[in-house]
Formats: structure tokens, sequence, C-alpha cells
């Protein structure tokens, strides 16, 4: 096993110490194209554009994060891994500095496209866990670096909420690019350095494997489109979220706002569990039951257009049902023999996060349409668009029997 984020070489998998650093260095990185969601109402006011078009700058978050994950991360593979994530972190602040500063709308987009670049470190993180951990336990150390980057997502929008509420909008972007730099160096002193799995390799050949990595694996593209589905349900919910509570019935501000992405918290507890469902053996169910309760949470939430009561209830269990879908498809495709994480990394949450881009855009059509009710019947048919594909899935091996090389 190779030395990395956060263990050692004998076997016995990621320490605490360093797993725990590497967990939020994820959730921070991933945080900065989040930043933007409970701010939606505000932006639309500071640059007098309708609700449409600020949900541009998430759009352009997640679609930053899929070109990165695309072209950036899989040089997790010829070079290391931990250096590689703690200088996109450190490019990170200038993109950050940039949004506070942007003097139009358009700017701002264009700087979450940058965060969404630079955010991709936190998949090069999710890789090195994969590697430096042993098979039996790799779906839980997966999973715990999956809860990091799960609490960055929704503690972005409480800390974003927050922090407008006191000091307005662009207050926020400069105190994440302080973070951000901070824990970059915090990163290259808890880790060790990771020899990459493939040595001189070239990045054109780098990037066609991962291609023929994409099109040799029928599990991994499996996986692909659960996870494209599920994220894309959920973005369709959490990115028009801010103008429901900030209109009737509800009225919140900014910091209220905020503080209501704390009921997904619930949602990082599934992690652990699925990662456990996974190692012995019960991905398959898993993924069913977890898609299954992201489809049903979509009833609260739609009488959550009139009561809090049951939008928190609908936001803790979509949150619970992706987090178990996600850590059932990592603990899936990590599994597959002899090919190189950081490639298998960057063809699922390439397509993960084009679900989410794709979740968001059709959201923000669908509510300046059809209204609160029109998102739920999205966020519920994209849910379970997999479930037929599911259905029809097979036990069978998870692995391919000629396994696809680490090296080009």
């Amino acid at each position: 096993m190779p030395v990395g984020a956060a263990g050692t070489a004998t076997g016995t998998g990621p320490g605490g110490h360093a797993l725990a650093v590497t967990a939020a260095a994820c959730g921070l990185s991933v945080a900065s194209i989040y930043y933007a969601q409970p701010l939606l109402p505000e932006l639309t006011r500071s640059f007098h554009v309708p609700h449409a078009a600020a949900t541009a700058v998430v759009t352009a978050g997640q679609v930053g994060y899929a070109c990165g994950l695309a072209l950036v991360v899989p040089l997790g593979d010829i070079v290391d891994r931990v250096r590689l994530a703690s200088r996109l972190l450190v490019l990170a602040a200038p993109a950050l500095l940039l949004a506070a500063a942007a003097p139009a709308l358009w700017v701002l987009t264009v700087s979450a496209g940058l965060l969404g670049i630079a955010a991709s470190a936190s998949q090069v993180l999710v890789a090195l866990t994969a590697a430096a951990s042993p098979e039996q336990i790799r779906g839980r150390a997966v999973g715990t670096v999956m809860g990091g980057l799960t609490a960055g997502i929704l503690l972005a929008r409480v800390f974003a909420g927050a922090v407008t509420g006191l000091l307005g909008w662009r207050a926020v972007y400069v105190t994440a690019a302080v973070l951000v730099t901070g824990m970059a160096f915090a990163l290259r002193a808890a880790l060790p350095q990771q020899a990459p799995q493939a040595r001189g390799g070239h990045y054109a050949r780098l990037l066609a494997g991962t291609l023929r990595l994409a099109a040799a694996e029928p599990v991994l593209r499996r996986r692909c489109v659960y996870g494209f589905a599920a994220f894309a349900s959920f973005s369709a919910f959490w990115t028009p979220s801010a103008f429901l509570l900030t209109g009737d019935p509800y009225h919140f501000g900014e910091s209220a706002v905020g503080a209501f992405a704390l009921a997904g918290l619930v949602g990082v507890l599934s992690a652990r569990p699925a990662g456990r469902m996974a190692d012995r053996g019960h991905a398959r169910a898993a993924t069913g039951v977890f898609l299954a309760l992201m489809v049903a949470s979509f009833v609260p939430l739609a009488l959550g257009g009139r009561h809090l009561g049951a939008l928190i209830a609908g936001a803790v269990l979509l949150d619970f049902g992706l987090r178990g879908a996600q850590t059932a498809n990592q603990q899936q495709i990590y599994r597959l023999p002899r090919v190189a994480h950081s490639r298998v990394t960057t063809v699922y949450m390439t397509s993960y996060f084009i679900g989410g881009a794709v979740g968001s855009a059709a959201s923000a059509s669908v509510y300046a349409h059809f209204g609160w009710p029109g998102v739920c019947v999205l966020g519920a048919a994209l849910a379970a668009a997999p479930l037929p594909l599911w259905a029809a899935e097979r036990d069978r091996p998870t692995t391919r029997t000629t396994p696809v090389e680490d090296t080009e």
C-alpha cells in the first residue's frame, strides 16, 4: 500500500489525525463553489438581475468543478497527490478575492468557474485516500473523507449566510481566501508525500487512458449513471431553495437561509453505515435503498412549500439518501483491480457534477415557470430515473476479467 492520505504503509489504513486533516481540506476545498447558494437572493438585488441569471453562478461553479475533474484530477496518477491538492488550494485564494471584488455578475460567474477548477483538489484527496486504504476498510475511509466533503458543502451555506448577515456577501469570499490558504499549508504539514501510481506518464496518453477506462468498465459506467441522477436531484432542490426561503411564507434573511443547511448535516451520518454495507458485499441493496429514499424525500419537500417542519424533514431524507448512494458507488468503483484511482475518480465525479450542473440549471427554469411544486416533481423524477437500470442489474462480478492497467 502506498504511503498516502493519512496512512502508513503497514496496511492498517488511514490514521486518525491525518484522515481528519484530509477530510477538512476536502470540505474546505469544495465549499468555495457553494458559498453562492444561500446568497442568490442577495446577488439578484446587488447586481439587479433576475433569479435565473443569478443561479448561473452556482452552475458555473459546478461546470468548473467538472472541468477540473476531467482535466486536473487525472494528474494525481503521475504526480504527488498531496502536492497537487495543496497547490490547487493555494490557487483558489486569488479566485476568491476576484469574487469578492466582482463589479458585475459576469465577473462573479467567471470566478465561480475558476473556483470550481481549484475545488477539484477535493477529489484528488478522495483518490489519495482510496489508494492508501486496504480494501477491507476502503469504503469506511472514503466515506469519512466524503463526510468531510459533505460537511463542506453544507457548512459553506451556513458560513456564507452568517457572514453575509454581519458583514455583507463580499466578506464571505475574503474570509474564505484566508482559510483556504491556511489549509493548504496544514495539508502539506500533516500528510507525507505519496509516490504516484504511474511515473513518467504523458498527459495526453493519461486523458486517453481515462476515456478507455470509461469504455472498458461496465461497473464504472453504471455507477456514473447512478451518481449523475442522484446529484442532479439533490442540486434541483438546493439551488432554488434560497428563493423559497426568502419568499412567502418564510421571508428568511441570509443568515437563516444559511442555517437551514444544517438540516442536511444529518446526511453525513449515512456515509459510514453505507460504507460498511458496501464493504460487506451489499452495495447493490444499499444503492437501491438510498435512491428510493431520495425519491420519497420529495413528498415532505413538496409539503415544505408551506410547512417548515416538512421542508426540514425532506432535506434530511434527501441528503441522507444522496450520501448513502454516493458512498456505495465509490466503494464499488474503487474495487476495480489495477486501475489508477485518480482516473476512476475523474470518470465518476465528472459525471456526478455534470449531473449537479444539469439539476441546478433545470431547476432554475422550472422554478421560474412552475414554482416549488414543479421543482419537487423534477427532483423526484431525476432520483427515480436510474431505478430501472438498478432493477435490471444482476448479481455479477464487480470487476472485469481483464483489468485496465495503471500505467499507459
